[in-house]
């Protein structure tokens, strides 16, 4: 036949064609598959459990000279300081009681009827205003010592 020259024939017509195609069939079985698994996986990830969070034991921390109380009331009234305040002014009240520092730490505290929601809409509140430091005020849950 004809000389070899770098694997192929020479003067030979019969050359045959590499097909450079990749089956991308198998992929995508694999990937329904893949989905599929995830898709039955994820709601048995997230498990709604009932949860009674416990008091704080944490270590108390220094309390500034001048602390800027925020308090939301269980009729939903908020006050800075001890002035109640309408929804609309507490930036303004803020700006007022922090010297428009909007740095300052402002210390959030609520009565245990406030709902979640309640309290979530007074922090989009001091969000919105651009105090971003927010201290959450509680009771100490620490038990005395002898």
């Amino acid at each position: 036949m004809g000389a070899r020259l770098g694997g192929r024939t020479r003067g030979g017509d019969d050359d045959l064609d590499v097909a450079h195609e990749i089956n991308v069939t198998p992929f995508i079985d694999v990937m329904l598959v893949l989905l599929i698994i995830f898709m039955v996986a994820a709601p048995l990830a997230t498990v709604d459990l009932g949860v009674d969070l416990p008091a704080s034991a944490v270590e108390p921390q220094p309390r500034p000279d001048k602390p800027v109380f925020l308090t939301v009331k269980p009729d939903l009234s908020i006050a800075v300081g001890e002035d109640v305040i309408a929804r609309d002014a507490l930036s303004s009240a803020l700006d007022t009681a922090t010297k428009s520092n909007k740095d300052e730490r402002i210390f959030l505290r609520a009565d245990k009827a406030v709902s979640y929601g309640d309290l979530m809409e007074v922090m989009n509140l001091l969000r919105n205003a651009g105090y971003l430091k927010v201290a959450l005020v509680g009771l100490d849950g620490r038990t005395a010592t002898p």
